[in-house]
């Protein structure tokens, strides 16, 4: 007897086979009745739901078989019927077919001698076995037109069946796991120091885990839907409220600091922060978002700030004083008014640098503007500009972030170079300017001075004064940069190269970040 030959994906559909969940089950009402009903269909003695699994065949519903439940896949007709290059197999004699000639079913009990089955095929085209029916005496006219219909239909049922009964046992699988994720969510929500809440698409809250029942002392349920904005202090509520609303609207992460009232009634400063959760199309099914104590932060963070003012207050009032100093001692020493004057000029230099970069409180904050490089240096040139208030020193380019990182280097070399061209360069005539052109090249930030319209230069200097050299300890020695300078007949060009992260820590920050 020749065996059955294996399905060439013999692999993935024992595999399908398996993902039903239906092999070694009870015996169904719905399938019994299809082999019922095909066996009447048929006036077949055995109507069988027939599944091939790897070395075995096994009924699901069997009429006529004497209480048997399968038998080897050796001696299955189902077998061969998956194994074919057709969905219906119909054997009219099995001793006159040699596939079946000597099967022990065929020349011992029950004596088979005829066999119709159609294919139970899965919608990715996996057979699973055959729906079928047999008869003890042969058939040599095979099915008639309705019989073969009745195959057709009844064996579609049954992988309707099928399918209902797998998507069940997904669903059950699908809710036992989301019951326990949501339970294993729960568990961590509630762990955590944070309170944590979830709310619907459209804003709606439906969930707080254990911490913000605990902190605000509020019965579970209470700050559903829109409740939550009562616990916020009331100068805060309406900002807080829009801030949420424009999150909604555009999907934004929100985040904002407001103050929240505790089970005692106090108001504590808190860090609230939400991000949307999103499904394949981009469309937002959830949020979640965590509330974050952060009182004591808050009131560590006010109290450096006010000591880093307090401190910065008295810089300032040190540089005051030391060019009171110098003033002073220039009287006594008229010989060294020059001098003196230089120094305080320079003292001057630095103390504008870092009245613009300090620390400094809400009253005491320069109006000048954002602190960038443009705006520090048009700070720093306000004292030459001509009569109708125009700066004589135009500042064009690229602009950067900027702090006290750099602002004592830069200070002290654009001051140089100022006072130089308003004593012997471009800034001692009338006519004359100075374009200062900023360029970000990348890593490197180069900034170029080029005076014109003043007195004409008759080449490099003799010697370098101090003004030159506290320039060149500016840039190459505090900046890490490069300082070049170009004395052309028509103005002095200093060109001043430096690394990019120079300017500022955040830049740095992110440039080794």
């Amino acid at each position: 007897m020749p065996a059955p030959d294996l399905p060439a994906n013999e692999a993935e559909r024992l595999k399908a086979l398996e993902a039903y969940g239906i092999l070694d089950t009870g015996s169904e009402q719905a399938f019994d009745d299809i082999a019922l009903l095909l066996a009447e269909a048929f006036d077949a003695p055995i109507a069988l739901v027939n599944l091939v699994d790897a070395d075995r065949a096994w009924f699901k519903a069997a009429l006529g078989t004497s209480g048997m439940t399968g038998s080897s896949r050796e001696v299955s007709f189902c077998a061969h019927a998956i194994a074919g290059a057709q969905d219906q197999l119909v054997v009219p004699d099995a001793l006159a077919d040699p596939r079946f000639a000597d099967n022990p079913l065929v020349t011992g009990e029950p004596h088979l001698r005829f066999y119709a089955g159609r294919v139970l095929r899965t919608p990715e085209g996996m057979a699973l076995g055959a729906l079928c029916v047999h008869d003890v005496q042969p058939r040599p006219k095979g099915v008639t037109e309705l019989q073969n219909r009745m195959l057709e239909v009844l064996s579609r049922q049954v992988m309707a069946q099928f399918e209902l009964r797998r998507a069940i046992r997904e669903r059950e699988e699908g809710v036992q796991a989301l019951a326990e994720s949501e339970a294993k969510f729960r568990a961590i929500a509630d762990s955590m120091p944070q309170m944590v809440w979830s709310t619907l698409p459209d804003g709606f809250h439906d969930y707080y885990n254990a911490r913000w029942y605990e902190f605000t002392g509020v019965p579970p349920g209470s700050t559903d839907g829109e409740g939550w904005n009562g616990m916020f202090h009331p100068e805060d509520r309406a900002r807080a409220w829009a801030r949420w609303q424009e999150s909604l609207a555009t999907g934004e992460l929100y985040e904002i600091e407001y103050r929240l009232r505790r089970n005692d009634g106090i108001y504590r400063w808190t860090l609230g922060r939400a991000t949307p959760i999103r499904d394949a199309d981009g469309k937002i099914t959830r949020w979640f978002g965590t509330c974050t104590d952060i009182d004591d932060l808050k009131r560590m963070e006010q109290g450096k700030d006010l000591l880093s003012q307090e401190l910065s207050h008295r810089i300032k009032n040190i540089f005051a004083v030391v060019s009171a100093l110098i003033a002073l001692s220039a009287r006594e020493h008229p010989e060294a008014k020059t001098f003196a004057g230089a120094v305080r000029n320079r003292i001057n230099a630095l103390a504008r640098a870092h009245e613009f970069v300090r620390p400094h409180s809400e009253v005491s904050r320069p109006t000048v503007g954002d602190t960038t490089l443009h705006t520090f240096l048009t700070a720093l040139f306000k004292p030459y500009a001509d009569d109708a208030g125009m700066s004589r020193v135009i500042i064009d380019g690229d602009d950067a972030t900027f702090d006290d990182q750099a602002a004592t280097s830069v200070a002290l070399l654009f001051h140089e170079l100022a006072t130089n061209a308003a004593k012997y360069g471009a800034l001692s005539t009338p006519q004359g300017r100075v374009l200062l052109q900023t360029r970000n090249a990348g890593d490197r930030f180069i900034l170029t001075w080029s005076e014109t319209g003043g007195p004409s230069v008759a080449g490099e200097p003799t010697r370098a004064g101090f003004g030159s050299s506290l320039a060149t300890l500016s840039v190459e020695g505090q900046l890490g940069g490069r300082l070049e300078r170009r004395w052309l007949p028509g103005g002095l060009v200093v060109e001043a190269d430096l690394p990019a992260t120079a300017l500022s820590r955040r830049r740095a920050a992110l440039k080794t970040g």
